[in-house]
């Protein structure tokens, strides 16, 4: 009897310890995990960090990029520029001719169709789709609050080879067909320099429409203290960049639609 009540004595007092001993232990454990684990805004900020600083980035007005892409075996210069107004151009260099590609004024876009080489305005759902663009200057993480936008950390994925901190950048709403159309995209982040490495969105109409959108970017490079990437490839169409220029003015009548 008395050796019966020593032992349930003895096992309360050890289960009481043991079960001390697993609080302990979970409690530590979240607080490690608590102290490791990382929020979309504390990935935003090391990015933001890493790539030079918020101040230079809100000093920024226009950014001009002069690239190459290849386009079967032949190499074409191509020239993208934009600013915070929402003017933007897209020209490029075929066969010693200059074409633009794309161009936005800030109100009116317009393209060069490639069979006739005349230009062509934008239809206006295209031309709203723009004007939601303009928000996005310099960066789309930049005050994202304020634009409206949504961040969600969505874990860890691998890709090329490279842990990634997978991003949801959820944007305002574009008008596909009449409609509204969810404005998602997917970044993945390098966790070791906190700078995003790809980009997917979903395929809004045309033949590909529900498909995923891939971008690829790399070799990031330091122009004026903020660093970029220097390589990058849309849906298979690779780009290098040879040089980027910021906060050069250019002429309005490179925006203007040519109506020769």
């Amino acid at each position: 009897m008395n050796i019966t009540t020593t032992n349930s004595v003895t096992n309360k007092n050890y289960n009481m310890k043991t079960l001390k001993n697993l609080l302990a232990a979970t409690v530590l454990l979240f607080t490690c995990f608590s102290a490791t684990a990382q929020t979309a805004d504390e990935i935003i900020n090391k990015y933001f960090e890493n790539i030079g600083g918020k101040d230079k980035l809100l000093k920024v007005n226009s950014f001009k990029m002069n690239m190459v892409t290849n386009y079967n075996g032949l190499e074409i210069p191509v020239e993208i520029f934009n600013d915070k107004a929402g003017k933007m151009y897209v020209k490029i260099n075929f066969q010693g001719k200059e074409i633009t590609q794309l161009a936005f004024d800030g109100k009116t876009g317009w393209s060069t169709n490639f069979m006739t080489m005349k230009a062509e305005k934008l239809d206006s759902e295209t031309t709203e789709n723009m004007l939601l663009q303009t928000k996005e200057f310099p960066d789309p993480f930049l005050n994202y609050k304020e634009k409206g936008f949504k961040v969600e950390l969505i874990g860890k994925e691998t890709k090329e080879g490279t842990e990634c901190f997978k991003i949801k950048l959820t944007k305002t709403p574009i008008t596909v067909a009449g409609k509204k159309e969810e404005n998602v995209i997917f970044y993945y982040f390098d966790t070791e320099n906190y700078v995003p490495i790809m980009t997917e969105s979903e395929i809004k109409e045309g033949p590909a429409k529900g498909q995923m959108s891939t971008s690829t970017m790399g070799d990031y490079q330091e122009v004026e203290g903020m660093y970029f990437p220097f390589t990058m490839n849309q849906g298979g169409q690779a780009m290098t960049v040879k040089t980027i220029t910021i906060n050069q003015p250019v002429d309005n009548k490179e925006f203007e639609m040519k109506t020769e």
